[in-house]
């Protein structure tokens, strides 16, 4: 199943579509409202305020990947910005998920890369070099193995398991179908308590 048909569907109706599941902390969104993102997660596990490890993962990574970091919930320090954005893109890198906040955010905006963090922080990060890459992490509560799918919006994100990606797309269609159903008897005027029987 090609998961870039995810793509065509927001995170909201993905994360309805499995169950009200896989959604990532509601702080983590995009640097740019604009900002969209779909791949296979390559998932990384920093230590706090150590970012050598995301230099190497989107050195790794495959085309068409989005680095998921854990940054062990240390939040104060930005471990990604511009440089890193640039290579990342350069190697096709689909773009960056992260539990921690970021810096440079108008030059990475700039460029188009599509970066989905905590926030943004100037303060600067260590090369130690600890952690793992492209193991099962846990992202706020949800674990996230190499190769499930991300999708992000303007909404937050969420992931899809490897195993789902048919399933899902099928009760994400079908979603959207009833919604146009109930968009259709609201411009007749029917209320939604109508639509939905809760008279």
């Amino acid at each position: 199943m090609d998961y870039l048909q995810l793509a065509k569907f927001s995170a909201a109706t993905l994360h309805e579509a499995l169950g009200k599941i896989g959604n990532l902390p509601s702080a983590v969104k995009p640097i740019a409202s604009s900002m969209k993102i779909c791949g296979p997660a390559y998932t990384v596990q920093t230590m706090p305020r150590d970012n050598k490890i995301l230099h190497r993962a989107y050195a790794n990574a495959q085309p068409g990947n989005v680095l998921v970091a854990h940054c062990s919930d240390y939040y104060e320090a930005g471990y990604w910005g511009d440089l890193m954005s640039l290579g990342a893109k350069t190697r096709g890198i689909a773009g960056l998920v992260i539990d921690a906040c970021v810096r440079d955010a108008d030059d990475i905006e700039a460029m188009n890369f599509p970066v989905f963090s905590r926030g943004l922080c100037i303060r600067g990060t260590s090369s130690f070099e600890d952690g793992t890459l492209n193991q099962p992490i846990v992202f706020g509560g949800v674990v996230i193995h190499p190769g499930d799918i991300i999708v992000g919006d303007r909404d937050g994100v969420v992931v899809v398991p490897q195993g789902l990606i048919g399933e899902v797309i099928e009760k994400a269609h079908a979603r959207e179908l009833r919604e146009a159903t109930i968009r259709e008897q609201l411009r007749q005027g029917k209320t939604s308590i109508q639509i939905y029987g809760w008279e």
